[in-house]
């Protein structure tokens, strides 16, 4: 098999676990401002009344959008209720205000009213109310942040989303692995699998109540979907030979995955209600790592046919293949945005440097957004506005999420271990 197959067959073959139910052990991952926003609109946040853990969330939200530089400190003036105080804030140059109070109410829920004051209009464009339970506040903390994000830049926010990703800690050789989601900051981390051998390639439904995942614990590759809320997990695929890199239709219905059962690695799609198979790659070359199209009608995919690996558009109506990439000599691991007009890859411009780059499909303009030099896996966020990657600092693996204007990046290591594979839950 020529080298560069072999690394395309380690991108989509996956590597065994032995998967286990829910467990309550996480692992932490420590937020860190890479690269910080500049010349970004002043978002004041001044502390709520009533609680203190929920403004600070919104603070950090704001400040890792790249859009906005926020502060809940050294304020000019003060903000209440119904109360903006605009000329103060006005003279202060801070064009918008964000205040607000909680209150505990008889049934033991939390009242959370926020405002988001326009200070230029002399306006609230957010009053609202909401109510949570206590072990809810970080949440209602970035529901928030979606809010006002969508109240500024008319884009919906993804700070309250999830980010599926693999944990590697050898200090625990009886849970070396484990896959564990997180909120988009890190925080709220939750182990889904534990297992002493590596997992790779976590896949999300639609709607976000599972993730697929390739185990060989049978001793041969198997792919898995578990539910999320009650760890029931179901076998999908366990054809002769290879089976792997999951990934689910929009509807639902049906799933893409990579299979040698007739010897060579193609792409195949599964009806999950019936568990029919279709082939629908038939070359000599590794077909694998397919994506479905947001409209449903086609899939990427990454292959070698070319020479090299790089990335390919398959049509479902006329079964038409056409390639996507042709600058560098190695694109693979496709993430598309959710309106289908980019998509996030991993591209080696020279050497053995590989780059997160963004194309836009309609006019081949690839643009590399990463400063580091051996990124993986990237995966869009719901919105498009930010990508989740795995890369390596030094002797750290880690996860990175920056802008796709590349105005933030922050990181997210892991003081227990290296954390890979990412994936962005669907919103």
């Amino acid at each position: 098999m020529k080298m560069i197959s072999k690394h395309l067959l380690g991108l989509a073959i996956l590597v065994a676990f032995s998967p286990a139910l829910i467990t309550t052990s996480y692992a932490q991952l420590h937020l860190e401002i890479a690269k910080a926003p500049e010349e970004a609109p002043k978002i004041a946040i001044v502390p709520f009344l009533g609680d203190q853990r929920l403004y600070p969330v919104v603070e950090q939200d704001l400040n890792r959008s790249g859009r906005f530089t926020s502060s809940s400190k050294n304020l000019p003036a003060t903000a209440t209720i119904n109360q903006a105080n605009g000329a103060a804030w006005q003279s202060a140059g801070v064009p918008y205000v964000v205040n607000g109070e909680v209150k505990t109410n008889p049934d033991g829920s939390l009242a959370v009213h926020y405002q988001l004051y326009d200070v230029q209009k002399q306006q609230y464009l957010l009053n609202e109310l909401l109510t949570v339970p206590p072990s809810r506040i970080r949440s209602a903390a970035h529901m928030i942040s979606d809010a006002i994000y969508q109240a500024l830049t008319g884009i919906p926010g993804d700070f309250s989303g999830r980010i599926a990703y693999v944990l590697r800690n050898p200090a625990t050789p009886d849970n070396r692995y484990t896959l564990q989601i997180a909120d988009t900051d890190g925080e709220q981390p939750r182990t889904v699998l534990s297992s002493r051998d590596p997992i790779l390639s976590p896949a999300w439904t639609p709607d976000g109540k599972k993730i697929a995942y390739v185990s060989f614990e049978t001793k041969r590759p198997a792919i898995y979907v578990q539910d999320l809320a009650t760890g029931q997990r179901e076998k999908l695929a366990g054809f002769r030979g290879l089976n792997g890199a999951p990934s689910f239709s929009p509807d639902g219905k049906s799933m893409l995955f990579t299979a040698s059962m007739h010897d060579n690695p193609e792409i195949y799609q599964m009806d999950l209600n019936t568990r029919q198979v279709k082939r629908m790659t038939n070359n000599t070359a590794i077909d694998t790592e397919a994506r479905y199209t947001p409209d449903g009608k086609g899939f990427i995919f990454t292959s070698d046919r070319g020479g090299s690996a790089q990335i390919y558009h398959y049509t479902f109506a006329d079964g038409s293949t056409k390639r996507l990439t042709f600058r560098g000599a190695f694109n693979a691991r496709g993430s598309l945005s959710a309106d289908g007009k980019y998509v996030a890859l991993v591209h080696r411009p020279s050497g053995s440097n590989y780059k997160v780059a963004i194309q836009e499909i309609s006019t081949g303009i690839t643009n590399i957004l990463t400063p580091t030099s051996l990124d993986e896996s990237p995966s869009f966020s719901p919105n498009g506005q930010m990508v989740v990657y795995a890369t390596r600092e030094g002797s750290r693996g880690l996860l990175s999420i920056m802008s796709t204007d590349g105005r933030f990046r922050m990181n997210l290591p892991s003081e227990q271990g290296e954390v890979r594979e990412p994936a962005w839950a669907p919103k």
